[in-house]
């Protein structure tokens, strides 16, 4: 293993003080428990947007702490849950009066923690809304979910539920607009090699030279097959058809609120795409792959689209949710209405992403 590190066990807590001296402008961190927060948090009278999970996925989510996206993210180790005292520490400091929405990846760990800060921010007055993102539609019921993953449009309801909050929007909207988005999302990505998580010092699968793995999960998680390396083309054409005729109708969209201790569960009765939609169309790097490839898939994904009917109005490329340093890419689609438009082009000021005044 080569990498840019020290001892393997302060790889999250020196990552952390780099980026809080990086980036002073915009947030703070938090050591012991781990959270990085905006400058200017709490922010009276706004709703406070927090998401987080396992580091390894940088910028996702401490990336993209600033203002018009999140108010807080809190970090676990590499590829493991934060706990529910980061959680809490994080909603106690930004809370502004207006209450918190949690964005949480639909993973056995990240669910359970979230679930137990929120009845415990519950039981501070802190109202809490938890919602789940499930939009990949490679596999059911993986290692570490019961139900799909959440993957890329993570980063699109933060950026959308941001901007959102910034606006005014109370808590229930904002909640029911993070369902919107999760509900209108698909992803779905693919890995040539493995990732090297550092307290492990090896690959965490074994993948040959003339192989790829189609429908592989973010912390290197098997996919739907491992199959003979294809061509860009054919990769993006894999992809984008699973996503836009995507039919699992069981997916739900789940809600967590703490005050109630209950789960909110809402059957999905239609898929996203139909000729004549817009979309925002997102591809990621998992962290190794260059900007160069993935401007390749995403000429053969607008020719898709374009087959398809659908029309992209919004695109996001770049290295947004990674695998630590795996070679690979991702495609989200997200399916656009007028609102998540113009919310999406809000201004946002945050160390990975930024445009407008």
């Amino acid at each position: 293993m080569k990498k840019l590190i020290n001892q393997p066990e302060d790889f999250v807590r020196q990552s952390l003080q780099g980026m809080a001296l990086a980036h002073s402008d915009r947030l703070k961190v938090h050591l012991d428990p781990h959270f990085i927060y905006r400058a200017d948090a709490p922010i009276r009278n706004k709703v406070a947007i927090i998401s987080g999970g396992g580091s390894g996925h940088e910028p996702m989510h401490g990336g993209f702490v600033g203002g018009g996206m999140l108010d807080a993210a809190c970090p676990g180790e590499v590829f493991t849950s934060p706990t529910p005292d980061q959680m809490l520490e994080a909603a106690k400091t930004v809370h502004g009066g207006a209450g918190v929405l949690n964005i949480v990846k639909n993973y056995s760990g990240d669910v359970m923690n979230f679930e137990m800060a929120a009845e415990l921010a519950h039981s501070e007055d802190i109202p809490v809304l938890n919602i789940l993102i499930d939009d990949d539609v490679a596999v059911k019921d993986s290692l570490y979910t019961q139900g799909r993953r959440g993957v890329g449009t993570t980063v699109l309801a933060e950026k959308i539920c941001g901007a959102a909050a910034d606006r005014g929007y109370d808590l229930p909207a904002i909640a029911q607009l993070c369902r919107k988005v999760n509900l209108n999302g698909r992803s779905m990505g693919i890995a040539l090699t493995s990732c090297t998580v550092p307290a492990k010092g090896s690959p965490t699968f074994e993948l040959g030279d003339t192989e790829m793995e189609i429908g592989i999960g973010i912390h290197g998680e098997p996919g739907r097959q491992r199959m003979p390396l294809q061509s860009a083309d054919d990769i993006a054409e894999m992809l984008a058809v699973s996503i836009i005729e995507d039919t699992d109708y069981s997916r739900q969209v789940r809600e967590w609120d703490g005050k109630t201790g209950e789960w909110v569960e809402v059957p999905l009765s239609d898929r996203p795409f139909a000729p004549g939609d817009a979309v925002l169309a997102f591809v990621n790097s998992m962290g190794g792959t260059p900007l160069s490839e993935l401007y390749i898939i995403y000429r053969k994904l607008a020719e898709i689209c374009e087959r398809k009917h659908l029309t992209i109005v919004r695109n996001l490329i770049g290295p947004y949710i990674t695998a630590l340093d795996m070679q690979g890419c991702s495609i989200t689609l997200l399916k656009m209405d007028d609102e998540l438009i113009n919310l999406w082009d809000a201004p946002v000021n945050t160390p990975a992403l930024r445009w407008g005044s």
